[in-house]
């Protein structure tokens, strides 16, 4: 599974960062984890708030810190 963090590495950024490799961790995903902090990156990513997920080039959650939790539900799905 490929992650993305959409963002400009802030501390939203690390901790959504942080609960995403908790969310995997518990479903016993394996992961590769990518930041992406290119502003022109990101526009054409069609990500419009920050800090923002995408799982496999699809954007999950945009514009909040998802909790681990609710990660693991839509990792899930």
């Amino acid at each position: 599974m490929k992650l993305k963090i959409y963002g400009s590495g802030c501390k939203k950024c690390q901790q959504l960062a942080a609960n995403a490799e908790t969310a995997t961790r518990a479903l016993g995903i394996g992961c590769e984890i990518e930041k992406v902090t290119d502003v022109n990156d990101i526009v054409d990513a069609g990500v419009l708030r920050t800090p923002a997920l995408g799982v496999n080039g699809e954007i999950l959650v945009e514009g909040k810190v998802a909790s681990a939790t609710e990660l693991e539900k839509l990792l899930k799905a």
